[in-house]
C-alpha cells in the first residue's frame, strides 16, 4: 500500500532506471527527485526538472538527502539541507552544461575550452567541500576559489550577477532593497576595478649564467636600486652558481628563488632598477694557470642591469635573459650599476658576446599573506624573503625585526714597504660580550645561510680600493650589548703560495654605553696595524682602543694623523632597539626626574616609528607622570598623550590603533585619569571660542575619540576599585563638558573662521565617542546626548564645507552602534530627517544623503520580523512623511541631469541614482495599506495628488529604463518591478476614485498606461527568453507580473467608458507592444482592447481609418525590433478562440454591424504580419544576403500595391538599396534607388530631411539620386542604362544652363560609351529555382523563380549556394513538376536546373557589324523570359533510329519582372509547354551546325582564327557524322515514302530539311576549299581524308551536281554570307533553341573553354566581312577545341552547349541527365546556343518587309537565316554595296556607326523597367525598335495570317518604327509597368532622327546570299495557336510623393 513518506523527500539518483515497468519513471544518474509516497522497496514521485510527470522508481537507486519541506501537503516544495554554496554550484554546473554544448554549435572553441576547464574545476572542488575534511581556513579558501570560478562562468556566459554574502547566495526577500543594492554594487565594483595593490612584491627565480668563458664557481647578488637617490632600496639576494653557470644547490628551491617583499607604489618607478652583480671565486687573474696557487679569491665578474617599470607590462612570469656587463677598469667596479643606468659606455663593455643571466621576473601584487593563498605553490615550494632596508610603508605590530646592515664601503691604505699597491681582502667577525665569534650571523645576503666569517671582494694592486659591499647581520636583540664588529685586512700574494697575510684590523661596537645602539650613518674607523702572526682572540686588550676617527680626544693626534682609515656605513632596522636619547630619557623619568619636563617637550620630535616601537612603555610614562604630579605636569602630558593618538591616524601607523586599544582594556591603570583628562579637555573646549590659534585646540578634539576612551576607561576603574563612588559627580562633569560642547558649537561663523573649523573638527570624531558612553549612560541618555549636540547646530549654515561635515556626522550616527537600538532611534529620528531632508530639498550633498538614507532603510528591514513592529510602522510613516515626495523629486532630478563628463564623475553620479532608487523601492516595500492610505488622505488638493501621481509614474518609468542598473543585475530588476506592481495596484484606485467621469485627467491616465506598458515590455520580463530553471525561479517568486500587469491595464480600461475615445489612436501602437508579447493570458487580455477601440472609433467617425495606420506603422516598428510570433497573427486571425475565455478578435469583430472592413484590416495585418516575421527572421544575425534582398522586395510591393504606404515604401526601398551594396549587386542596388527616384519629379518643390538626406528641393534630390545611380550602374558595367539617366540630367542642365555640369555630365556619357568598347562583361548564367514545401519562408514559400548567377558561377556552384542558405532543404534529383505531396510537405525542396533567357531586343542582336561589346547587353539584360527544353520519346521508340520519335518538351517561362532587377530572382508568373516535332527538331539542328559552318569559315577568311583546329573539327564532326549515318538518319526517318503518307502536313518542312542538307553540302565543299588554303602541312593527310568523306556524303546524299539555285551562286564570301533562308518555325521553337536532344560525342565536350564574342577584339568584329553578323558564334566554334580560355571567358552558359541535348547541357548540369546520354545521338542536335531560334526570324515577307532582315542576326544563338535569301543569278557585291550602306562596308575601313538604334538615338531617353514600382529592370532594352521589330516569343514581327502560338503586335516595318516610334509602348498583357519607362518620360525632347545612311528604303532588294531552294516560298509552318494583340501596360503610380 502506497503511504506518504515523511522524512524521504528528496534524493540523487545512482543508477539510471529505464523505466520499463508499469508507471516507471526513466531517471538518469544524476537526477534529482522529489519523493512523495513509498511502498514496499519503490518510491513514487518526480524529477525535479520535470514536475508534471510522476511515476514509480526502486528506493534503492536513490540515495536519500534531508531536506527542508515548505508548504507541507499537495504543494509542497523540498528545499535540500546542504551548504548554499553547494546547491549554488549544482544549479549553475546544470545550466553550463546546456550552454556549454551550445558554444561547441556555435564555433566558439576558446571558450568552451576554457568553460570545460572551470567546470572541472569547479566539480573538483565541489567534491572537496562535500568530502568535510577541510580545516574552516582552507573551507573558506576553497569557497572563495568557487565563487570566483561561478562568477567569472556567469560573466563570460553573460548570466546574471548573483549576491552573496560570505559565499552564499542571499535571498532578495530576506534582506532590505538597500541592502541588496549594496551587495550588488560591491560585487560589481569589485567585477570592474580591483583596487591598486598598495604592497607588491618582486619575484626572481635564477636560472643560469649563459658564458663561454666560465669555469669557476660564481656568487650572484640581486638587489633593488633607486637610480633618483643613488642608494640601495633593499638587501641583497644572494645565489652560487657552480662552474657551469647553474645554482649549486638545484633541489633547494629558496636557494634560487626570491621574493623582494614590500614595495612601496612610489617604488614601481622607471629609475628603479634590479641590479645584479656576479662575483667569479678563484685566482687573481681570470686567464692564469690552475697550478699557480689554489688560494681562492672572490673577484669582479660583471654586472645586470633591469628596470622595474619593464615588468609592469607583463602580466606573467616572464624569462629575461639580462646582459652582463663588466668594468673596463676594476676601481670603478663599485659604481659599475651606475654607468650602466647612465649608459657612460666609455666605462663598461659587454663580458662577452654571448654572455647573459637567464632569470625569471615576475611582480606580483597585494598582501603577502594574500599572495600567499594565490601562489601557494610558489610559497610551499620553498622561496626565500628578501626584505627592503628599513621598514615598509605600513608597520604592523607585532613585527619582529633586528638586523643591523653594515656596508663596506672603501678604505685607503698605504703601500707597507711594497713597489705595488696592496690586493687587499677584508674579512669580517661578529663577536659577543665575551670576545666569542657568534656563529651565523654574518649573511651576505638572503638566500644563503649566514656563516661566522665575510670575505670581501678582492680588488688587484688598489690602495683605495671601493668595494660597496652590504652585508647583513640578523644580531639578537639580547646580545647587542657589548658586541662588536672586526674587519681584518689581509694582503694577497700572488706570489709563492698565494697567501693572505694580515696586516691591520678595525672594529665597531654596536652599542653604546647608555643604550643607544651603533647611529645609522658612515663611520670612518682606525685602522690598527698588527702583524702578520698577531693574535686577535683576545678582543679585551683592542677593545680600549677608540675605533672611529670621529670620537678621538684631541690629544691623541698620531692616530688621527694617519693617512690609512676605512669606511662603512651602517644602518639599523630594529623594533625594539632604538638610537633615539631623548626616547630614551622618557623612559628612564624615575632616574631623572629633572628632566620630564624636557623629554614631554622633546616627545614631539620624536621620529613616529621610534614611539610606536615603544607605545606600551610611553603610555605608561605619561600616565605615570600624571598620576605623580597631575598637578604640575597635567596639561604636557595631555598634550602629548593627545600627540601620540594623532600620530596613530597616519596611514603608516594607523594599525597601531589596536595595540593601544588592547592596551586601554588590558594594560590600562590610570584609575584617578579621568579627572584630570576631563578638566583639561573641557579648559580647551571653553577656550574655543575666544582663542586666535585653533590649530592645537583642533588636534586635541581630532583626538577626542580616544581621550574619552581613557575617560571611561579610567572611570571605570575607579568605580571597580571604590564600588561606584563619586558617580553623581562624574556625570556632572561630563554634563558640564557637553554644555561647552554645545555652546561652541551653536556659534554661527563664515565658513572661513577658525571656529567653523573647529566645529568641523568635533563633528568629524564626536559619532565615535557614542560607543564609549554607551559603556556608562543608558542608551536614551546618550541619544539625548546626542539629540541635543546635533540640534544646537546652527539650521542656516554659511558654511559649505561645514554642512558636509553635518551630514558626514549624521551617516556616522546612523550607522552607529547607537542608531540600531529602536529607543533610540525614536529619539534621533527627527533631527536625522529634518537635516536630511533640507539638504535633499536643496540637492546638496546627495552622495551622503544616498548613504544616510540607505542606511536608515537597511535598519528598518532588519526588525521587520522581531517585536518592535510598530515602531518600525512609526519610523516608516515618518519617513514617507518627511522624505517620499523630495526622494521621487531627488530621483526626477538627477535622471534628467546630463550626465557629467569623465569616469570618475559619472561613477559617483550613478552610484547616487542607484542608491536613492533603492532607498525609494525599500521605503515602498515597507509601507503597508496604512500607509498608502495615509500617504493619499495627506494631499491637500486634487492636483497635488496629481502631481504626486505623475511624479511616481515617471519615476517608476525610469526604474525601468535598461540603463538603470547594469546588464546582468536581474535580480535587482525582479525585486524592482515587483515593488512597483505592487504600488502600481495601490494607486490606480486613488486614480478611478479621483480622476473619472467628469474629474477625468487625460495626462495622468496616458502616464499610467504609458508606464504599464513599458512594465510589461521590459526584457528582464520576457521570460520566454530565460532557461527554464531560471522561469522556474522566477515564476516561484514573483509570478508573471505582466500578465498582472495585463489585468491591470484591461481593469482600467473598462473602467474609462466613453474616455476611451482619447486613447484612439494615440494608444493603439502601445498596446499593440503588449500584444506582441509571447504570453497567451496577457494577449487574450489586451486583444479584446483592440475590439474596443475600433468599435468606438466606428461609434466616432464610421470608420477605423486612424487605427487601420497607426496599427500598421506600428506592426512594422515593432516586428523589426524582433517582437511577435507566428502564433499572434493566429489570435488576430484565426476564428477558433485561443487560450481561455476571450475569442480572437476576427471571431469577435464578426458580431459587429462593421465586420467586412473589420475583417478587411484583420486579412491586410495577418498577411503584412506574414511578410514582417519572414523579414524578421531573414534580417537575423548570419542569414545569406539573397533571403534578406528576397524578403525586403516582398515587403516593399506589399506596401506599395496593398497598403499604399508611401513612407514605408520608401525606407524599405533604401533597406533594399543598402543590401544590395553590402552584397556588391550594384545593378540591383541602382534599379532599386530608380524606385525612389522615380517617385520625384524635377520640380522645385521643398522636400524634407528624411533618412540620410537633408533638407532640400525636389530637383536637388532627385539630381542625387541620379548621380548615385548611374555610378552604381557604372559599377555594376551596366553602362548602356548609366547613358540614359546621363543624358536626362545633362537635358536638365542644358535647361538651366549649367553648361559646368553639363559638359561634366557630357564627359561622364562619353567615358560610359568607352567602357562599353573597351572593358570586358561577363555573360551571367540564369537559374529557375523552385522552393516547394511549407516550412519556406511565407515569399518564397510554393513559388518558382529565375534567379541571375553570381559572375563565373555555374550550376554546381549555384546548386550548393542555395542548399548552403537552406541547410535544411532536400535538392529534387528531377526537373519535372511535383505534385501536391510535395507541395504540402512539412519540409524543404529545391529544384534547380539552368535556363536560357530569350533576349528581347532581337534588332540589336541580329544586326550585321554590331561589336559583340554592346551585344552582349542585349543578350542578358531586360529579359522577361526564359527557355527550357526537355527530350522524350513518343510512341515506341526505333532502335534502329531514334530520330523518327525524339520529340522536345520546350518550357517558356515569364517573369513578373525582367531580369536583372530590384532583385537577382523574380517569379515566375506564366509557364507555357509545347512540344517540338522530330521533324523540326532535326531542321532546328541543321540550321544551327550551319551557321556554325557559316561563322568559322568566315573567320578563318578574315583571319580572325589564330589557327584552323577549329574549322578542322567542324568540318570533321560534320562530315564523319554524315558519312557515318548523321544525315542519312534523317533521311531514313523523314524522307521515307511511309512518313510522307503519314504525314502529309509536313510536306513544306521535309522540303525544308532537304534544302538545308544541300545547303550544307555546298557549304562544307566551300569551307573545306577554304580549309585547303590555310590548312598546315602537318594536317594535310586530315585534309584530304575529310575530301575524300566529303565525296562520300555527297553520294550518300544522292548529291552529283549541286541544284541550279544552290550552284548559281559563286561561291565566295565577300559581301555575302553562305546563309541559308529560314523559315520562322512559329512560336513553338522559341528562341535559343531545344536544349538538347542528343549530346555531342565529343570527348572533351563538358569542359571544353569557351571564347565570348568580347575576346575578339573590337577591330576584329568589325572585320568580319558581311558573310555573318554574328561574331558570336566564335562561341560555338572554339567549344570544338579546348584552347585556353582568354580573359573574356564570360560566364555565357556553362561550356556553350552544342549539341541539342536530352536535358540542359552537362555544363549546365541538369540534375537528371545521366552522364551515358553525353555522347548519344552524335552530331544529331545542336544545343540552344548554335541553334537558331527560328521564330527570332521573321518570314520570307515582300520586300518592303523583308528589308532590314538581312541586319538581324542572333548572337546568343548563331543559326541560318531563312530570310536572308541570295541575289539572282548575276548579282554583284557591287550592286549589293549600292542597294545598302551596312552591308556595303569593306572588312577593313568600316565607319559608319552600326545600326541599331544606340541609347543615344533613342526617341524617349529612359530605361524600360517592369512594374508599377518594383521592376527595377528594362522591359525590353533600350530602343523603342526592339518592341516593334520582335515576336512576343521571339523577338520577331509575325503576319497576321502566320497564327503564332503566342499573341503578336501588328507587324510595323522597321524604317518606320525608327522615324516614328509612338509614345504608347506596345507592353505585355498582365505585367505592371515599370517605375523607368524609356516611353513614359514626357521629357521635352526633341527627336533625334537616324540619319540618310542608316535609313532604309522600303523596296531594297536582299544582299547576295547563295540562293536557297525554298526562294520563292511563302508559307511558313503553322501550329495551332491564337493571336491577340497587345496590350498596353497600365501604369498606376502617379507622380506624387508626399515631401519625403
Amino acid at each position: 500500500m502506497w503511504i506518504p513518506t515523511e522524512h524521504e523527500k528528496y534524493g540523487v539518483v545512482l543508477v539510471s532506471f529505464r523505466g520499463t515497468v508499469q508507471h516507471g519513471l526513466p531517471l538518469e544518474i544524476g537526477d534529482t527527485v522529489q519523493i512523495l509516497e513509498k511502498c514496499e522497496g519503490w518510491f513514487r514521485g518526480f524529477i525535479l526538472k520535470n514536475p508534471n510527470i510522476k511515476g514509480i522508481f526502486p528506493s534503492s537507486y536513490i540515495h536519500l538527502k534531508n531536506a527542508h519541506v515548505k508548504n507541507k501537503g499537495q504543494f509542497e516544495t523540498v528545499i535540500p539541507v546542504e551548504d548554499s554554496v553547494i546547491t549554488e554550484m549544482t544549479s549553475t554546473l546544470r545550466d553550463w552544461g546546456a550552454m556549454w554544448k551550445q558554444l561547441y554549435v556555435k564555433n566558439e572553441g576558446d571558450l568552451f575550452h576554457r568553460l570545460w576547464h572551470v567546470m572541472n574545476e569547479i566539480l573538483d572542488l565541489r567534491r572537496q567541500v562535500l568530502v568535510g575534511h577541510l580545516t574552516h581556513d582552507r573551507m573558506r579558501d576553497v569557497k572563495q576559489h568557487i565563487t570566483a570560478r561561478l562568477d567569472w562562468g556567469n560573466e563570460q556566459l553573460c548570466l546574471d550577477l548573483v549576491p552573496r554574502r560570505e559565499f552564499s547566495m542571499v535571498d532578495p526577500d530576506e534582506i532590505s532593497v538597500t541592502e541588496l543594492y549594496r551587495l550588488m554594487e560591491h560585487r560589481h565594483r569589485k567585477k570592474e576595478t580591483s583596487a591598486p595593490a598598495s604592497t607588491h612584491h618582486l619575484f626572481v627565480h635564477v636560472k643560469s649564467l649563459m658564458s663561454t668563458n666560465l669555469g669557476e664557481e660564481l656568487e650572484v647578488f640581486f638587489h633593488i636600486y633607486d637610480g633618483r637617490e643613488n642608494r640601495p632600496l633593499s638587501e641583497r639576494f644572494f645565489v652560487k652558481l657552480n662552474k657551469s653557470g647553474l645554482p649549486k644547490s638545484p633541489e633547494k628551491t629558496e636557494r634560487q628563488c626570491t621574493l623582494f617583499v614590500d614595495l612601496g607604489s612610489s617604488d614601481l618607478r622607471k629609475d628603479v632598477y634590479i641590479v645584479v652583480h656576479i662575483i667569479r671565486i678563484g685566482r687573481m687573474g681570470a686567464g692564469e694557470k690552475k697550478n699557480l696557487c689554489s688560494v681562492q679569491y672572490r673577484r669582479p665578474f660583471g654586472c645586470a642591469v633591469v628596470s622595474i617599470a619593464d615588468l609592469l607590462t607583463a602580466d606573467s612570469k616572464d624569462d629575461h635573459l639580462l646582459k652582463v656587463y663588466a668594468c673596463n677598469t676594476e676601481s670603478e667596479w663599485y659604481q659599475i650599476h651606475e654607468n650602466i643606468i647612465k649608459k657612460a659606455n666609455s666605462r663598461y663593455n659587454l663580458s662577452g658576446s654571448n654572455t647573459g643571466l637567464a632569470v625569471a621576473l615576475q611582480l606580483l601584487h597585494g598582501d603577502i599573506e594574500q599572495l600567499r593563498r594565490e601562489y601557494m605553490v610558489l610559497f610551499t615550494r620553498g622561496v626565500s624573503i628578501t626584505r627592503k632596508l628599513g621598514f615598509s610603508d605600513v608597520i604592523m605590530p607585532g613585527e619582529m625585526r633586528n638586523d643591523l646592515y653594515i656596508t663596506l664601503e672603501k678604505g685607503e691604505f698605504e703601500k707597507g714597504g711594497k713597489s705595488v699597491a696592496r690586493n687587499v681582502e677584508i674579512t669580517v667577525y661578529v663577536l659577543d660580550i665575551d670576545g666569542q665569534i657568534l656563529k651565523s650571523h654574518v649573511a651576505a645576503g638572503s638566500g644563503e645561510p649566514g656563516g661566522d666569517e665575510y670575505h670581501s671582494l678582492v680588488l688587484y694592486h688598489n690602495n683605495s680600493p671601493r668595494w660597496a659591499e652590504q652585508i647583513k647581520l640578523p644580531i639578537p636583540v639580547d646580545m647587542f650589548r657589548g658586541s662588536h664588529v672586526r674587519f681584518e685586512f689581509r694582503h694577497c700574494s700572488t706570489k709563492d703560495k698565494g697567501e693572505k697575510k694580515l696586516f691591520g684590523y678595525s672594529f665597531v661596537p654596536l652599542m653604546q654605553e647608555d643604550g643607544r645602539t651603533l647611529p645609522d650613518g658612515t663611520h670612518e674607523l682606525i685602522i690598527h696595524k698588527c702583524e702578520e702572526n698577531t693574535s686577535l682572540a683576545d678582543c679585551s686588550r683592542y677593545l680600549k682602543q677608540p675605533f672611529s676617527k670621529t670620537n678621538l680626544p684631541s690629544n691623541n693626534q698620531t692616530l688621527k694623523g694617519t693617512k690609512e682609515s676605512f669606511w662603512i656605513t651602517s644602518f639599523l632596522c630594529s623594533t625594539k632597539l632604538t638610537q633615539n636619547g631623548d626616547m630614551l630619557d622618557l623612559l628612564k623619568w624615575r632616574a631623572h626626574p629633572e628632566r620630564i619636563n624636557d623629554s614631554l617637550s622633546k616627545l614631539k620630535e620624536i621620529d613616529g616609528s621610534e614611539i610606536v616601537k615603544f607605545l606600551q612603555d610611553t603610555l605608561d610614562t605619561l600616565f605615570g607622570i600624571l598620576d605623580e604630579s597631575s598637578q604640575r605636569y597635567g596639561l604636557k602630558v595631555f598634550d602629548s598623550l593627545v600627540h601620540i593618538i594623532n600620530l596613530l591616524q597616519d596611514s603608516k601607523f594607523q594599525h597601531f590603533k589596536p595595540v593601544m586599544d588592547t592596551y586601554i582594556e588590558s594594560h590600562f591603570a590610570g584609575a584617578l585619569s579621568y579627572r584630570d583628562l576631563i578638566k583639561v579637555l573641557k579648559w580647551y573646549v571653553d577656550r574655543i571660542v575666544d582663542a586666535e590659534h585653533q590649530d592645537h585646540i583642533q588636534q586635541v578634539l581630532k583626538a577626542s575619540e580616544y581621550i574619552f576612551k581613557y575617560i571611561i576607561q579610567s572611570r571605570r576603574l575607579f568605580s571597580l576599585a571604590t564600588g561606584g563612588q563619586n558617580e553623581e559627580e562624574f556625570r556632572v562633569c561630563i554634563h558640564e563638558l557637553f554644555m561647552s560642547i554645545r555652546f561652541f558649537l551653536s556659534q554661527e561663523n563664515k565658513s572661513t573662521s577658525p571656529v567653523a573649523q573647529t566645529q568641523a573638527v568635533f563633528l568629524r570624531t564626536f559619532p565615535a565617542v557614542y560607543g564609549e558612553l554607551l559603556k556608562i549612560f543608558t542608551v536614551r541618555e546618550v541619544a539625548g546626548f546626542v539629540r541635543e549636540t546635533l540640534g544646537t547646530l546652527p539650521t542656516a549654515v554659511h558654511a559649505d564645507c561645514l554642512e558636509a561635515v553635518k551630514l558626514q556626522c549624521i551617516a556616522k550616527t546612523v550607522e552607529s552602534q547607537l542608531y540600531i537600538n529602536p529607543e533610540s532611534r525614536c529619539i534621533l529620528l527627527p533631527v536625522v530627517l529634518r537635516i536630511l531632508q533640507a539638504h535633499m530639498q536643496e540637492q546638496r550633498d546627495l552622495v551622503m544623503c544616498a548613504r544616510i538614507l540607505t542606511s536608515m532603510l537597511s535598519l528598518i528591514k532588519k526588525e521587520e520580523n522581531g517585536t518592535a513592529e510598530p515602531v518600525v510602522s512609526e519610523e516608516v510613516e515618518l519617513i514617507v512623511e518627511s522624505l517620499l515626495g523630495v526622494l521621487l523629486r531627488t530621483i526626477l532630478e538627477i535622471s534628467n541631469r546630463p550626465q557629467p563628463a569623465g569616469p570618475a564623475m559619472r561613477l559617483q553620479f550613478q552610484d547616487v541614482t542607484g542608491e536613492f532608487v533603492a532607498c525609494l523601492l525599500a521605503l515602498l516595500r515597507q509601507m503597508s495599506d496604512r500607509h498608502y492610505q495615509q500617504l493619499l488622505q495627506a494631499f491637500s488638493s486634487k492636483d497635488n495628488l496629481r502631481d504626486f501621481l505623475l511624479q511616481i509614474f515617471t519615476v517608476f518609468r525610469i526604474l525601468i529604463r535598461p540603463e538603470m542598473f547594469p546588464k546582468d543585475w536581474t535580480v535587482m530588476r525582479l525585486v524592482t518591478n515587483n515593488v512597483i506592481i505592487t504600488t502600481v495596484l495601490y494607486l490606480s484606485d486613488a486614480l478611478r476614485k479621483n480622476f473619472l467621469n467628469d474629474k477625468f485627467d487625460y495626462k495622468v491616465w496616458d502616464s499610467y498606461f504609458y508606464l504599464s506598458v513599458i512594465f510589461i515590455n521590459q526584457p528582464c520580463l520576457q521570460l520566454e527568453s530565460f532557461s527554464p530553471s531560471k522561469r522556474k525561479k522566477i515564476l516561484e517568486k514573483y509570478g508573471d507580473m505582466r500578465v498582472m500587469m495585463g489585468c491591470e491595464i484591461f481593469s482600467m480600461w473598462q473602467n474609462l467608458g466613453e474616455h476611451k475615445l482619447n486613447f484612439i489612436p494615440a494608444m493603439i501602437g502601445p498596446f499593440l507592444e503588449v500584444t506582441l508579447v509571447p504570453q497567451p493570458d496577457l494577449r487574450n487580455v489586451m486583444i479584446p482592447i483592440f475590439h474596443d477601440m475600433m468599435d468606438w472609433e466606428q461609434r466616432r467617425s464610421g470608420n477605423f481609418k486612424q487605427v487601420e495606420a497607426k496599427l500598421i506603422d506600428k506592426l512594422d516598428s515593432l516586428m523589426s525590433e524582433g517582437k511577435g510570433d507566428e502564433t499572434y497573427r493566429e489570435l488576430f486571425n484565426s476564428i477558433i478562440p485561443l487560450f481561455g475565455p476571450y475569442p480572437s478578435l476576427l471571431k469577435k469583430i464578426e458580431r459587429e454591424t462593421w465586420r467586412e472592413s473589420g475583417i478587411s484590416l484583420i486579412a491586410t495585418v495577418t498577411r503584412l504580419m506574414e511578410r514582417l516575421l519572414d523579414y524578421r527572421d531573414c534580417m537575423k544575425l548570419g542569414e545569406v544576403d539573397g533571403k534578406k534582398i528576397g524578403c525586403t522586395v516582398s515587403l516593399l510591393n506589399f506596401y506599395k500595391t496593398e497598403l499604399n504606404k508611401e513612407e514605408m515604401y520608401i525606407r524599405y526601398i533604401h533597406k533594399l538599396y543598402d543590401l544590395h551594396l553590402k552584397a556588391q549587386n550594384y545593378t540591383e542596388a541602382s534599379y532599386t534607388l530608380l524606385l525612389y527616384d522615380e517617385l520625384l519629379e524635377w520640380s522645385d518643390r521643398p522636400l524634407r530631411e528624411f533618412l540620410n538626406y537633408p533638407m532640400q528641393s525636389e530637383w536637388q534630390r532627385k539630381e542625387y539620386l541620379h548621380l548615385t545611380i548611374v555610378q552604381n550602374f557604372d559599377r555594376g558595367k551596366c553602362w548602356e542604362n548609366g547613358i540614359i539617366l546621363c543624358r536626362e540630367l545633362a537635358d536638365q542642365y542644358e535647361s538651366y544652363y549649367d553648361y559646368r555640369n553639363l559638359s561634366k555630365m557630357r564627359m561622364m556619357e562619353a567615358s560610359l560609351y568607352d567602357k562599353i568598347m573597351d572593358q570586358q562583361r561577363l555573360e551571367p548564367e540564369f537559374f529557375r529555382v523552385g522552393f516547394y514545401g511549407k516550412k519556406f519562408p511565407f515569399f518564397l514559400r510554393n513559388k518558382e523563380f529565375v534567379c541571375r548567377g553570381h559572375d563565373y558561377e555555374r550550376l554546381e556552384a549555384f546548386q550548393q549556394r542555395m542548399l548552403n542558405e537552406f541547410p535544411h532543404a532536400i535538392a529534387m534529383q528531377h526537373v519535372n513538376q511535383p505534385d501536391q505531396t510535395i507541395y504540402q510537405a512539412d519540409a524543404q525542396y529545391l529544384q534547380i536546373y539552368a535556363v536560357t533567357p530569350i533576349p528581347e531586343s532581337q534588332d540589336v542582336l541580329q544586326r550585321d557589324g554590331v561589336p559583340d561589346n554592346i551585344k552582349s547587353f542585349y543578350k542578358f539584360n531586360h529579359i522577361w523570359r526564359f527557355r527550357y527544353d526537355r527530350p522524350f520519346h513518343k510512341g515506341t521508340k526505333d532502335k534502329e533510329n531514334e530520330f523518327k520519335s525524339l520529340w522536345v518538351e520546350r518550357t517558356t517561362l515569364t517573369l513578373v519582372q525582367s531580369l536583372p532587377g530590384i532583385s537577382r530572382w523574380f517569379e515566375v508568373e506564366k509557364r507555357e509547354v509545347v512540344e517540338v516535332s522530330p521533324l523540326e527538331n532535326a531542321i532546328e539542328v541543321i540550321e544551327n551546325k550551319n551557321l556554325q559552318l557559316r561563322t568559322l569559315i568566315t573567320q578563318c577568311q578574315s583571319r580572325q582564327m589564330q589557327n584552323i583546329n577549329p574549322l578542322t573539327m567542324c568540318l570533321n564532326g560534320v562530315i564523319d557524322a554524315a558519312v557515318n549515318g548523321g544525315l542519312a538518319r534523317y533521311q531514313e526517318a523523314f524522307f521515307a515514302k511511309d512518313y510522307i503518307m503519314n504525314h502529309p502536313e509536313d510536306g513544306e518542312k521535309i522540303g525544308r530539311l532537304r534544302e538545308l542538307m544541300f545547303e550544307q553540302a555546298h557549304i562544307l565543299e566551300y569551307g573545306l576549299a577554304v580549309h585547303e588554303k590555310f590548312v598546315p602541312q602537318d594536317m594535310r593527310p586530315l585534309h584530304k581524308k575529310l575530301v575524300d568523306q566529303f565525296h562520300l556524303m555527297k553520294s550518300s546524299l544522292g548529291i552529283q551536281e549541286f541544284p541550279a539555285y544552290v550552284r548559281a551562286s559563286p561561291v565566295h564570301f565577300t559581301n555575302g554570307s553562305p546563309r541559308t533562308c529560314r523559315n520562322s518555325v512559329p512560336n513553338i521553337i522559341s528562341p535559343d533553341g531545344g536544349r538538347g536532344v542528343a549530346r555531342r560525342s565529343l570527348p572533351s565536350y563538358p569542359a571544353v573553354n569557351r571564347y565570348s564574342s568580347s575576346s575578339l577584339s573590337s577591330q576584329a568584329s568589325n572585320e568580319v566581312s558581311n558573310i555573318t553578323g554574328q561574331s558570336e558564334s566564335s562561341d560555338e566554334v572554339f567549344n570544338m577545341q579546348p584552347s585556353p580560355s582568354t580573359s573574356s571567358l564570360s560566364s555565357n552558359h556553362s561550356a556553350s552547349p552544342n549539341v541539342t541535348s536530352s536535358a540542359p547541357s552537362s555544363a549546365r548540369g541538369s540534375p537528371q541527365m545521366a552522364e551515358k546520354h553525353k555522347h548519344s545521338r552524335e552530331n544529331a542536335c545542336l544545343s540552344p546556343r548554335e541553334r537558331p531560334v527560328s521564330a527570332i526570324f521573321p518570314n520570307p515577307l515582300d520586300p518592303a518587309q523583308r528589308a532590314p532582315c538581312h541586319q538581324i542576326g542572333d548572337t546568343t544563338l548563331p543559326r541560318s537565316d531563312p530570310n536572308l535569301s541570295a541575289p539572282d543569278k548575276g548579282s554583284s557585291a557591287k550592286n549589293m554595296r549600292s542597294q545598302s550602306p551596312v552591308t556595303s562596308r569593306s572588312p577593313q575601313k568600316t565607319t559608319v556607326p552600326p545600326f541599331t538604334p544606340s541609347p543615344t538615338e533613342c526617341q524617349s531617353t529612359s530605361l524600360v523597367s517592369n512594374s508599377p514600382v518594383l521592376s527595377g529592370s528594362y522591359s525590353s532594352g533600350i530602343s523603342s525598335l526592339s518592341r516593334c521589330s520582335v515576336s512576343e516569343a521571339s523577338g520577331t514581327e509575325l503576319p497576321a495570317g502566320d497564327h503564332p502560338s503566342h499573341p503578336l503586335p501588328p507587324p510595323t516595318t522597321l524604317p518606320n518604327s525608327v522615324s516614328s516610334s509612338s509614345d504608347e509602348p506596345i507592353r505585355r498583357e498582365n505585367k505592371t509597368p515599370p517605375p523607368y519607362s524609356v516611353y513614359e518620360r514626357n521629357n521635352p525632347r526633341r527627336p533625334v532622327p537616324l540619319p540618310h545612311s542608316l535609313s532604309i528604303p522600303p523596296q531594297t532588294d536582299p544582299p547576295a546570299l547563295p540562293p536557297k531552294p525554298h526562294q520563292l516560298r511563302t508559307g511558313s509552318m503553322k501550329l495551332d495557336g491564337t493571336s491577340d494583340p497587345r496590350v498596353p501596360r497600365p501604369r498606376p503610380l502617379p507622380r506624387k510623393v508626399s515631401q519625403l
